[in-house]
């Protein structure tokens, strides 16, 4: 096996030790592994690998090592970067107590892409109750990572999120609250921001030169002409058409239940949408096993799978690694890409 010696050394965050994050780091190790992939260590606790690994009947070798030895390790085992918190971790049965050790990954995956150590991030999943239960203030990964982007970097940014895959880019522009309060939070200013962070990620990191943006609408057929309601006359048109003025190929508001057939998603390169399940049903059912949750919008590269802990799975031997595996595969290209354009 031969790897190239500029594939870009990735930092994965080990996820609630009680879902399958664990499970599917140790299966996408093998996989890219196997085929000459870019490599990674994981922020995690070794002998909880090493148990995951034994119960699953998976004979794969644990390595606890530093960043330095990480990609020299890579070939022979799976690297892991102990954590100073404890992990308990036992399967289908997530506890506060983990906690400490969730956030410790994350926010030390991102110290360590600033100074250099990793290339990029790739975060596991986290279940957000059993951090709340512990004292964890933020909405979700999304919003906890615009914080450290703050604390490691020194910039205050909008962190945006994008569900890709090479079939569909959806964006929602409101995620991780109440669908009641979505009309409160929906604002021109917001969706203005959230165009040009998208625009320029696209630009910057996926190399498409001029991204087309289509916008949903907010209520039923885009809220006919103001009868299902006034977001899209009020909201919606007005940021689309100060985005124009700007020289951003932004188009809408269309209605959401026509925008996601083949031949309209041949239209555009990414979809703005007004909140969470109107961009994550459609990608999700177009693309649940290849999808990949990317944060635009900060310093670095962070990517992630498109799906939660799955506890309920979690121990079996059944998780499945595609969305890790293609979250991997895409941070190492857009690391590439971020590098090459600094």
């Amino acid at each position: 096996m031969t790897r190239s010696r500029k594939a870009p050394l990735l930092a994965v965050t080990q996820g609630d030790p009680s879902g399958i994050g664990p499970e599917i780091a140790i299966k996408a190790w093998r996989d890219i592994r196997d085929n000459a992939g870019a490599p990674f260590f994981v922020l995690g606790d070794p002998v909880h690998f090493e148990r995951t690994a034994r119960a699953l009947g998976f004979d794969v070798r644990i390595a606890s090592t530093s960043a330095e030895d990480a990609e020299r390790v890579f070939a022979d085992a799976l690297p892991i970067i102990p954590l100073e918190a404890p992990v308990i971790g036992a399967p289908r049965q997530p506890s506060s107590a983990d906690a400490a050790a969730t956030i410790e990954a994350i926010e030390r995956a991102v110290e360590m892409v600033r100074k250099g150590s990793a290339a990029a991030l790739v975060t596991n999943p986290i279940a957000k109750d059993v951090l709340y239960a512990a004292g964890f203030r933020h909405p979700g990964h999304t919003e906890f990572l615009g914080e450290l982007a703050l604390r490691h970097f020194g910039q205050d940014v909008h962190p945006v999120m994008m569900l890709w895959s090479p079939d569909l880019a959806v964006v929602p522009a409101t995620i991780h609250i109440a669908l009641a309060n979505v009309p409160a939070k929906l604002t021109r200013d917001l969706l203005i921001r959230t165009g040009r962070i998208v625009t320029r990620d696209m630009v910057k990191r996926f190399g498409i030169p001029a991204p087309r943006l289509a916008f949903c609408g907010m209520n039923p057929h885009a809220g006919e002409s103001g009868s299902i309601g006034r977001e899209e006359i009020d909201i919606i048109a007005p940021a689309v058409e100060e985005l124009r003025g700007e020289g951003v190929d932004a188009a809408g508001p269309f209605p959401a239940d026509t925008l996601f057939h083949a031949a309209a998603r041949g239209r555009y390169d990414a979809v703005i949408a007004m909140y969470h399940d109107q961009a994550l049903i459609p990608i999700k059912t177009i693309a649940f096993e290849s999808a990949v949750n990317v944060t635009l919008g900060l310093p670095f590269v962070r990517t992630s799978p498109d799906h939660g802990t799955a506890f309920d799975i979690a121990g079996q031997g059944k998780a499945d690694p595609s969305s890790l595996i293609a979250a991997i595969k895409l941070a190492a290209r857009l690391a590439r890409t971020d590098h090459q354009g600094r």
